[in-house]
């Protein structure tokens, strides 16, 4: 176990290291770097002290929350910050209008405490719930109708949406990997292609090891990404129990085609959702995208960029894993069923 002074030390670095970015991403580098520290406030996840030029954060919080919540809370301090020493709006009340100017105009939460939003639990959702569940049987043809009548529900309700109706938030799904692979790359794909949100890989910290990584970052109204994150945790532990079925089954040692066979299964599990996608442009159903959505991303993310990389070997493990992939029916495991990727994601069945 790493000593505590030196992870607060550690900690401190990356949040200073965050600051400088944010500061040349979102506000054009107009502030002056502050003092950074910890505090066992119970009260309050982050603060801006004008008198100290003093930005704090609750140690408790900054240790044990994903990374991007506590930089969504640093960016809500530096709003603060710059409210105070370059608009010099020192009259207003702490979230008056230029607080809430500052904001609008780069994303971040306004909300007194900065975190995102939980899943809502909305009609839309708990109804695609009810048919993932039932995408559970046992009898294959009332399993693979029911994941298709959720994706189609799915479509239909994105498609039928007015963007004035929209709110967006984010969301960071998985752990901070310090390189991201092929499968975790298709994964992604899969989302931002069929599940209605944007997707962009982004630098986190994980505090308790003080290491640095990379994590994926959904953009998305609530229902989708809740339902987003639950294909992403299924996604990846079905993939992981097909390949030790696939090691068991051909007396495999080792882990050698392991990347290459869970590419394959997330390239089976993509070719599967275009043909379902064929099916419903055939009845009509086309999802154009979402313009809003793709503004709030880039306000998030001012200067993101696009890099195409080539893929890895198409041996026997990875057309294995295809071949697998494309028989997986997207599911919610019902009572007494085998446990979900991310217990308590999506709504119980009622």
């Amino acid at each position: 176990m790493v000593e505590q002074s030196r992870l607060d030390r550690a900690l401190l670095q990356a949040i200073s290291a965050e600051w400088h970015g944010l500061n040349r991403e979102l506000f054009g580098q107009g502030l002056v770097c502050p003092v950074f520290s910890l505090a066992a406030d119970e009260q309050r996840l982050g603060l801006w002290r004008r008198q100290t030029r003093e930005i704090i954060l609750q140690r408790r919080f900054a240790f044990h929350e994903s990374w991007g919540t506590v930089v969504e809370v640093l960016k809500h301090e530096m709003a603060h910050q710059y409210v105070d020493e370059v608009l010099k709006a020192t009259d207003e009340t702490p979230h008056g209008p230029a607080f809430q100017r500052v904001c609008a105009e780069r994303g971040i939460d306004r909300r007194s405490v900065g975190l995102p939003d939980a899943p809502d639990e909305s009609r839309v959702l708990a109804r695609v719930t009810k048919l993932l569940a039932l995408a559970g049987s046992a009898n294959q043809h009332e399993a693979e109708a029911a994941m298709a009548k959720a994706q189609t529900m799915m479509l239909r309700h994105n498609i039928a949406v007015r963007p004035s109706q929209l709110e967006y938030g984010f969301r960071q799904v998985g752990c901070p990997r310090p390189r991201i692979y092929e499968h975790a790359r298709w994964l992604a794909v899969i989302l931002t292609d069929h599940f209605f949100v944007e997707a962009i890989w982004v630098p986190a910290y994980d505090a308790g090891n003080a290491q640095r990584g990379t994590v994926l970052e959904l953009c998305g109204t609530p229902e989708n990404l809740a339902i987003a994150e639950y294909v992403h945790g299924f996604l990846q532990e079905t993939g992981e129990r097909l390949w030790r079925a696939h090691r068991i089954a051909h007396g495999l040692k080792g882990h050698g085609g392991r990347r290459r066979f869970l590419t394959g299964v997330m390239r089976g599990f993509l070719d599967r959702l275009e043909r379902a996608r064929a099916t419903h442009s055939a009845q009509g159903l086309v999802w154009v995208g979402d313009a809003d959505l793709d503004q709030y991303l880039h306000q998030r993310h001012p200067r993101t960029t696009r890099r195409r990389r080539r893929g890895g070997r198409r041996d026997e493990h990875f057309q294995a894993g295809r071949a697998a992939g494309e028989q997986i029916v997207l599911h919610k495991p019902v009572a007494n069923a085998a446990r979900s990727p991310r217990r308590g994601l999506l709504p119980s069945k009622n």
